[in-house]
């Protein structure tokens, strides 16, 4: 006589009630049986039977063919396929283990599935990213720039040092325009249009510096400060970028000419000692800041994510600008943060809800897939000369910082960060497997999305179980 094994469907059962838009208790209800035995069920606890088998068909009008269908010789199957990827080439599993694996722990191998599953895709995007020319990405010039930056955490010592020197030069000659005079050069203030809409131009042959007379006066002086840069620390900025191993490009080059000369324009105009004690002493209340050193709060914002000098150092922030598109134009990174090198994509973030608000600062505290937390700082920022139907460019940026060093700054001050109610976000919607996020653009690598004939949820997708 043939022996009868109990049927365990936990996983099926799990997926059925997913499908159903039901929890275990409204299950549980259907079925006039308790919570927790549908738990139980569900986790392959206790098996189901012949009586179970009739109330779901009854309840749910399904073929018992279709619910009892024993998954454990597909997952056997599916495990089985997935262990003979050559990853696993040295590693002894016989079949009767895999087998056992997937009858018994149907949680383990769903969870094996969907690990492979992320892995085969990830391994997929990056063939087709490779398909598109060798090195497409690698040599990006301005891919490449940012690497650079991050990999200093937006710290250069040698320059900071250099331009504390410089600026207590210039402070002891009477300001940035007085030095140069002394050196010989005339600072002037023109409207645009003589300046062929540049900004800033200097004068060779007459030895002046030409400035649009339509900046406001914090960006006035920080062009006067990246002339200085280019002129009197040209050396210094060139032997930092020597130290590097040489880059793809020269355009590579010559965008970290240009984000160094600003590097030390910010630092000659907000010196390290000072603008760090200041920065402590005002709890990181920029606006502050950008009283005390005349500065913007852009240009005070990139700042604080310098402040990394060994023994000294602040606050470590995380600094991004975007527009209204989304579109990401600056990154500076002085903390290491996971989403430095792609984050700033999820629409959760309040640094692209900002713009509703022009001027208005806005702070929030945020919590990423893997439970990693922080606090943030949002406000929009204009760039652009002014007067009438001259062309002014909204944008927003944002600070962010470690949870734990959130009392530190004025905006989170008796704020407790452990009960402060956070936002969950996203790296990027590939990247972020929360699957009741109804904000999502895109599905998440690695997971199936599931057909929805029978339930259609809040969010743009459901996904299968592995």
């Amino acid at each position: 006589m043939a022996e009868t094994r109990p049927l365990y469907l936990g996983p099926r059962l799990r997926r059925l009630r997913r499908e159903l838009g039901l929890t275990q208790q409204a299950m549980a209800d259907d079925l006039e049986i308790s919570p927790s035995y549908v738990a139980l069920l569900e986790r392959n606890q206790r098996p189901v039977t012949a009586d179970m088998l009739l109330r779901l068909a009854r309840t749910y009008r399904l073929d018992i063919g279709d619910i009892a269908n024993d998954e454990g010789e597909d997952y056997a199957r599916r495990l089985g396929d997935v262990l003979r990827d050559p990853i696993f080439a040295d590693i002894d599993l016989p079949a009767l283990e895999v087998a056992d694996l997937a009858t018994s722990f149907p949680g383990v191998s769903e969870a094996l599935l969907r690990l492979h599953g992320a892995y085969t895709r990830e391994q997929q995007a990056l063939a087709e990213q490779r398909a598109a020319g060798p090195g497409a990405d690698e040599n990006d010039p301005v891919r490449e720039a940012q690497r650079f930056l991050a990999g200093h955490r937006n710290y250069f010592h040698a320059l900071d040092t250099r331009a504390e020197e410089l600026a207590a030069e210039i402070d002891k000659a009477g300001g940035a325009t007085a030095w140069l005079g002394a050196k010989g050069v005339r600072v002037r203030l023109l409207p645009p249009d003589v300046l062929m809409d540049s900004l800033r131009r200097f004068d060779r042959h007459n030895q002046q510096l030409l400035i649009a007379d339509t900046l406001d006066a914090a960006s006035r002086a920080f062009q006067i400060a990246t002339h200085i840069a280019h002129t009197a620390m040209r050396s210094d900025i060139k032997r930092a970028l020597r130290e590097e191993e040489g880059f793809s490009s020269r355009a590579t080059a010559t965008l970290l000419l240009r984000a160094l000369a600003g590097y030390c324009a910010a630092a000659l105009r907000m010196p390290y000692g000072k603008f760090a004690r200041a920065a402590e002493q005002r709890t990181y209340d920029i606006d502050a800041l950008c009283a005390l050193f005349g500065v913007s709060f852009e240009q005070a914002a990139h700042r604080l994510t310098t402040l990394q000098r060994p023994g000294a150092e602040g606050v470590g922030f995380f600094f991004i600008r975007l527009d209204e598109a989304g579109n990401v134009s600056k990154r500076l990174d002085g903390a290491g943060f996971p989403f430095a090198a792609h984050g700033g994509g999820c629409p959760l973030w309040s640094v692209h809800q900002v713009f509703r608000r022009p001027g208005e600062l806005m702070t929030q505290w945020l919590e990423l897939p893997g439970g990693e937390r922080y606090f943030s700082i949002a406000r929009t920022v204009t760039a652009g000369v002014r007067g009438y139907g001259r062309p002014r460019v909204m944008r927003a940026v944002a600070l962010a910082c470690a949870a734990e060093e959130a009392g530190r700054l004025v905006y989170a001050s008796g704020i407790d960060p452990a009960s402060a109610p956070t936002t969950p976000i996203g790296v990027t919607c590939r990247l972020c497997h929360r699957a009741a996020c109804t904000a999502r653009a895109v599905p998440p690598i690695g997971r199936d999305v599931l057909a929805d004939d029978y339930l259609r949820t809040a969010q743009p997708y459901t996904f299968a179980e592995s």
